[in-house]
């Protein structure tokens, strides 16, 4: 790619216009967000979630941002790790899913010591050394400038701090491989029209999984950016990778 365009899915766009996109595929899903997680991933997602919290060793009293934060799944498992002692930051760069989000963490009742901020994650409007945990579940795919946005949570972390990547990858096996393929690009946009109304949306979800590094390669952007001691660890064969690496 030049420095002037990127990638939306399969198509080159120019670089100023991905977020926009990106920001009407989240508007237009929005509304059906949790219900097509759940169908898409049959509840496994869930248990995605609880896996990248348990690997995230988040204690009681810490402080946690959580990016790309969407309807506030992790969120809700990150407050209940820190107490009312701790802080979480539910945020996210689209307005809707994060008024959905704060919507849901008042109604479950977990709403002390838990703050909402509209931000871009590669421009994080914190003081530096600010956080013990940043995480972004499913959505460092979506943003432009992946190295970019990884250097901001490096600079936001406190020493001693971890960085949580929770991401599609790269499926190993060759079999199930073919068998995601085919779902994720006949199947998904299914449900999209008959859920959401949306058919393009999903498209657009499997090839921006397509188009993301995996999981060797974005140990090394993580490493690049200033983490040590990266590693991965795959579930579901790579459909999902948890990245984590330290600050020091």
């Amino acid at each position: 790619m030049s420095e002037n365009t990127t990638h939306f899915g399969f198509r080159t766009v120019p670089e100023h216009e991905k977020a926009s996109m990106v920001r009407a595929v989240f508007d237009s899903v929005a509304g059906k967000y949790d219900v097509m997680n759940d169908l898409m991933s049959l509840g496994i997602h869930r248990i995605w979630k609880r896996i990248t919290v348990d690997l995230a060793h988040v204690r009681y009293g810490e402080k946690v941002l959580d990016l790309a934060g969407g309807t506030g799944d992790l969120t809700a498992l990150f407050r209940k790790r820190v107490g009312a002692k701790g802080f979480v930051v539910l945020s996210d760069i689209n307005a809707e899913m994060l008024r959905r989000g704060r919507d849901r963490i008042i109604d479950d009742g977990l709403a002390e010591s838990v703050a909402y901020a509209q931000i871009d994650a590669e421009k994080l409007p914190f003081p530096d050394n600010s956080f013990d945990c940043i995480s972004i579940g499913f959505g460092l795919r979506n943003v432009t400038h992946k190295n970019q946005a990884l250097k901001s949570m490096y600079r936001a972390l406190k020493p001693g701090g971890r960085v949580i990547v929770l991401e599609f990858s790269e499926v190993h096996n060759e079999l199930l491989k073919k068998a995601y393929d085919l779902y994720s690009f006949k199947v998904l946009p299914f449900l999209g029209k008959l859920v959401a109304n949306d058919s393009e949306s999903y498209r657009y979800l499997a090839e921006s999984i397509r188009m993301h590094p995996n999981q060797e390669k974005l140990k090394t952007m993580m490493e690049g950016a200033g983490f040590e001691r990266c590693e991965y660890f795959d579930l579901m064969q790579g459909i999902v990778a948890v990245h984590r690496g330290y600050k020091f």
